[in-house]
């Protein structure tokens, strides 16, 4: 049984996506310690890369150190004079901060990023990268973000940092969209984790689209809740003036596709967090090393 990766496995280093399976296995990482086997399956619709390394050190990554290395696999698909789509949430800034570490270091240049909230944005100018807008740049090449949910199809649950309407915005302007994960976040279904599926509302008359929203999921056992700022004191305010309705379901959602629809539809609902056949690639971090998925 393959190992988790082991402390200097040089995963920044990595081939393409494109490469053959008999280049992969090929492929040496600079640290001679560490081995990796590379097992690659083909299907109609689906690539997948699975990587396990392998080492003889006795130091294994934390979770926090295999979203690192997620983070920066993800990066590998940046180039210069791209415009990037800079997500928001723990997992994204790391990829964010990789960014900037090249681009001080002179191995990406000319790169424009189009921040998903104000975090981001501030994190982005502190490590000099230039920023602008969906007005300015209304074409992005690359969207690097995080993930609460993945479904088997790649569908996504994301907004529980509050910037779902914006990374949702940022996202589908982007050609290409990388999701960086843990495997916690996999499930079967959209909602299976019991977690947070969030819905931006106004906040006029919040109390009445709640209400609708849980209705709507009554076969799911939906329970609806305002969210809260941290003291718990006054509802939360998104980056947008918003409030967000968080939806918690018992069971997962029976038709993802409709149900976007249907929250659309109710007046007052201003985006929410099902990210439908938008991902390009999710990139997973687990115990037993780091795996891509590709649609």
């Amino acid at each position: 049984m393959a190992k988790p990766i082991a402390a200097g496995a040089a995963l920044s280093t990595l081939p393409s996506l494109s490469s053959s399976c008999s280049e992969l296995n090929k492929w040496k990482p600079l640290n001679s310690n560490t081995h990796f086997h590379f097992n690659c399956n083909r299907s109609l619709n689906t690539a997948r890369l699975s990587v396990r390394a392998m080492s003889s050190s006795t130091s294994v990554l934390t979770q926090d150190q295999l979203k690192k290395l997620a983070a920066e696999k993800a990066v590998e698909y940046v180039e210069s004079g791209m415009v990037l789509g800079l997500g928001t949430g723990s997992t994204a800034a790391f990829a964010v901060a990789r960014i900037g570490e090249l681009m001080k270091a002179g191995e990406l240049k000319d790169i424009v990023g189009v921040p998903t909230s104000k975090r981001t944005a501030e994190q982005a100018e502190s490590l000099g990268i230039p920023l602008s807008v969906l007005d300015e740049h209304p074409k992005i090449d690359l969207a690097i973000d995080g993930a609460d949910e993945v479904d088997p199809e790649l569908n996504l649950v994301k907004g529980r940092g509050g910037a779902l309407l914006r990374e949702k915005m940022v996202e589908a302007a982007s050609a290409k969209f990388v999701v960086i994960v843990d495997e916690s976040k996999l499930v079967n279904g959209l909602g299976g984790s019991g977690l947070a599926m969030p819905v931006e509302v106004v906040p006029f008359c919040w109390k009445y689209n709640a209400s609708r929203l849980q209705s709507l999921f009554q076969a799911e056992g939906c329970e609806a809740k305002l969210r809260m700022d941290g003291d718990g004191d006054k509802p939360y305010i998104t980056d947008n003036a918003n409030y967000i309705v968080d939806l918690y379901f018992k069971t997962p959602i029976k038709d993802s596709r409709a149900a976007a629809k249907a929250i659309l539809g109710f007046e007052g609902v201003v985006e929410h967090g099902l990210f439908l056949d938008m991902a390009t690639a999710v990139i997973i971090a687990g115990a037993e090393g780091v795996r891509v998925t590709t649609k």
